[in-house]
């Protein structure tokens, strides 16, 4: 008896003062994380929907500005360059080739741009905050918009993709501003409502676009003075600003002055090297607070993100080719399929990834990917809607889980004042398969032929599968 007395006596009082403080302290956390992540996504939403409003509306503007190429010398060459590169790799010489073909790219360019601006705007939001830089951003891309309305010439167009390339930083900047709101138990839902913004927003921009290229006229005229795309352009910007207005008011900053990174760097050399030098972004050479061994494994996820991607963008990519090509889908019921993609993903991401348990993001990235290699091969194969839309939900599967586990586990490491850089890196390494994919892609699809190009994406798919099982 005197043992057990001693034993409640040497036992610490619980101090129910510091327990009710610390709750209050949590429910305030989690209510400032709910508010930051409803705001970003309503603001990266609208801004999607003006992002992707162009794509259904560039074979149009290109076949625009190709029917007033009298005198646009750069038109001529860029189009010269194309109809080299399909000749090269056994395409189709038709003129709907030479338009796909041209607007992969200006794809290509918007994604290169990306990768040498990620990082850098990353970077700079670990020094100056996450808000200033957002909205910094967001300004450049609706300077693009405004260059896009007055494009009545070519050259300006491109000048309007290269500011806008150069300026998005928005979706970097997103993920950075979950990782900082959010803990490890919750950051996966955090990043799956991203991936829920860019479903939606690629679902319903393009049928915006589709609407005003449905009701543009039908004759354009090459001599006006007047761009007959100046509409679209408008609403992209009047988003733009609805965003912009979204931020301004209703976000705070969620990366205090008392985490911030000091400056970039010791000196302007070492930034740059650590922030466009493709090796040492693969590397993540700027991410300093890293220790050796979670250096490794974050360089292991960088590469497997990259080689998915390349893989998966190509794919995605050649995928209107296969559609026009075997079952001679028009705009229309290509447009239908994408919708299809578009809702089987938001209900993946807005419905079973979310409720993953914690921890799980690793498992769940390579449950993805065992889905989408058998859905690629259907995809392959097909040659009746049945097989076709059956290989797409296992697609939609595999596009909807892997890349927002992917971010969600590499956004847990890092300091606080590392985090933008970190998924600046990130989403660089992204943009650059992005660039690299389509091109790989269609050189095998034409040069070979479209089996060989699906079944041996699939295939190749294995090696970011086992990278990522490595990792986990």
């Amino acid at each position: 008896m005197a043992e057990i007395r001693s034993r409640t006596v040497a036992e610490p009082p619980v101090d129910e003062s510091s327990a009710a403080e610390d709750a209050a302290k949590e429910k305030e956390r989690a209510k400032r994380a709910h508010k930051a992540i409803i705001v970003i996504f309503a603001s990266l939403l609208v801004d999607l929907i003006g992002f992707t409003c162009i794509l259904p509306l560039m074979p149009s503007i290109l076949e625009y500005y190709g029917r007033k190429a009298s005198g646009d010398g750069l038109y001529g060459a860029v189009l010269s360059r194309v109809r080299h590169f399909k000749h090269l790799i056994g395409a189709p010489d038709t003129e709907r080739y030479d338009i796909v073909l041209l607007g992969g790219l200006i794809g290509s360019l918007f994604s290169l741009l990306q990768f040498v601006a990620s990082p850098a705007i990353g970077a700079l939001s670990d020094v100056y905050g996450r808000r200033p830089i957002l909205l910094g951003s967001i300004v450049g891309v609706g300077a693009s918009y405004v260059i896009w309305a007055a494009s009545n010439d070519f050259g300006l167009f491109v000048v309007a993709r290269v500011v806008g390339g150069l300026s998005k930083g928005n979706v970097s900047l997103c993920t950075a501003i979950v990782a900082d709101v959010t803990s490890a138990k919750t950051r996966s839902r955090g990043m799956a409502v991203i991936g829920v913004a860019f479903s939606f927003g690629f679902l319903i921009g393009p049928m915006l676009g589709a609407l005003f290229s449905r009701y543009s006229p039908k004759s354009i005229d090459v001599t006006s003075e007047s761009y007959p795309f100046s509409n679209p352009a408008l609403f992209a910007l009047c988003l733009t600003a609805l965003g912009f207005v979204l931020l301004w008011l209703l976000f705070d900053e969620t990366l205090p002055s008392e985490k911030r990174a000091k400056s970039l760097g010791s000196s302007f050399a070492d930034v740059t090297t650590n922030l466009i030098n493709p090796v040492n972004l693969f590397r993540f050479d700027a991410v300093s607070s890293l220790s050796a061994s979670q250096h490794k494994r974050v360089r292991l996820l960088g590469v497997a993100y990259f080689l998915f991607l390349l893989l998966f963008s190509g794919l995605e990519y050649s995928l209107t080719f296969l559609t026009h090509h075997r079952f001679h889908y028009t705009g229309m019921e290509q447009g239908k399929m994408f919708l299809y993609i578009g809702i089987i993903m938001i209900a993946v991401q807005g419905g079973y990834l979310r409720r993953r348990p914690p921890g799980s993001e690793m498992k769940t990235a390579c449950q993805g990917i065992v889905v989408l290699i058998p859905g690629i091969v259907m995809v392959a194969f097909a040659h009746g809607a049945p097989l076709l839309y059956a290989g797409l939900a296992l697609y939609s599967f595999g596009a909807g889980t892997v890349v927002p586990s992917i971010t969600s586990v590499v956004s847990q490491f890092g300091n606080d004042d590392e985090k933008g850089t970190l998924m600046g890196i990130l989403r660089s390494l992204g943009a650059l398969s992005r660039a690299l994919g389509p091109v790989a892609a269609c050189t095998v699809y034409w040069s070979i032929d479209s089996v060989t190009c699906y079944v041996g994406g699939a295939v190749l798919l294995l090696i970011p599968l086992a990278m990522l099982s490595r990792s986990s």
